[in-house]
């Protein structure tokens, strides 16, 4: 590897253990739960494919609840780590190298397919949701999150303001993050290219047959604590609240759910 990649693996290796880190991942799974009924998700041994996992801290998650995980990422280093820390823990996760736009599960073999952080660095995105759609079940259920472009903050590039630079500088600046400024992107070998925001991703995965929520819906519907659900149904009911916190908020957040046939026919 090179030096920059090995500072990237070391970087990621050392986060992934971070308690923040388990949180996150912790509330993406509620918000999953929450999709797919909490029923479902206590009685059933579920697939789940987590698309660009990393060292596996969210498969990890998912496989201690007793659900059969399959874990997928481009890069080798991550992918060995996970393994190791899946051995260490006596669980069985099925990791894979392997692209996100070619994913090598069959069609509709999965009811959960995990995407965080991810779509924004894959030059042909659409390919990839393509992937996605194809692999879910009727009634499965994606999350997915990225960037947001309504957003002036936002995670990916170490500069003020970034979310908002125009289309010309954004490349100037993609450019510059693979050669002299791999800093800017936390040395990442493929930093961001892809701005997103959640209203356009709702009407991708409509094209794909999923129908979306965003937080704001499952904590209405009572994910989470009691507090968070309050004010999840207050913002709910006024739609300039909830656009205020999508703009507010550094990345975009969908979770969906594939139709069925008859659904979809309607």
């Amino acid at each position: 590897m090179s030096k920059s990649q090995d500072k990237f693996v070391e970087y990621y290796k050392e986060a992934s253990l971070r308690p923040e880190t388990l949180r996150r991942f912790e509330r993406i799974r509620e918000l999953a739960v929450a999709a797919l009924g909490r029923d479902r998700y206590e009685q059933e041994t579920l697939r789940i494919a987590d698309i660009g996992c990393g060292t596996g801290v969210q498969a990890t998650l998912w496989a201690n609840d007793g659900h059969e995980v399959f874990g997928l990422d481009i890069n080798r280093e991550l992918v060995k780590e996970a393994t190791i820390r899946a051995d260490a823990q006596d669980l069985i996760i099925h990791y894979c190298l392997g692209s996100a736009d070619s994913l090598p599960w069959s069609s509709g073999s999965m009811d959960v397919c995990l995407v965080p952080e991810l779509l924004e660095h894959v030059v042909n995105w659409q390919a990839c949701l393509d992937e996605f759609a194809r692999i879910l079940r009727p009634n499965g259920v994606i999350y997915l999150s990225t960037t947001n472009r309504l957003c002036p903050f936002q995670q990916e590039f170490e500069l003020p303001l970034y979310g908002w630079y125009p289309s010309r500088i954004k490349k100037y600046c993609e450019r510059l993050a693979v050669t002299t400024k791999p800093h800017w992107v936390n040395y990442a070998k493929y930093p961001a290219v892809n701005w997103f925001d959640y209203y356009h991703l709702t009407r991708e995965f409509r094209k794909r047959g999923i129908v979306s929520q965003d937080r704001v819906d499952l904590y209405a519907k009572g994910a989470g604590a009691g507090t968070k659900s309050v004010v999840s149904k207050m913002i709910a009911m006024v739609p300039p609240f909830r656009f205020a916190l999508q703009v507010a908020t550094p990345y975009s957040q969908v979770i969906g759910t594939k139709l069925d046939e008859v659904s979809a026919d309607q």
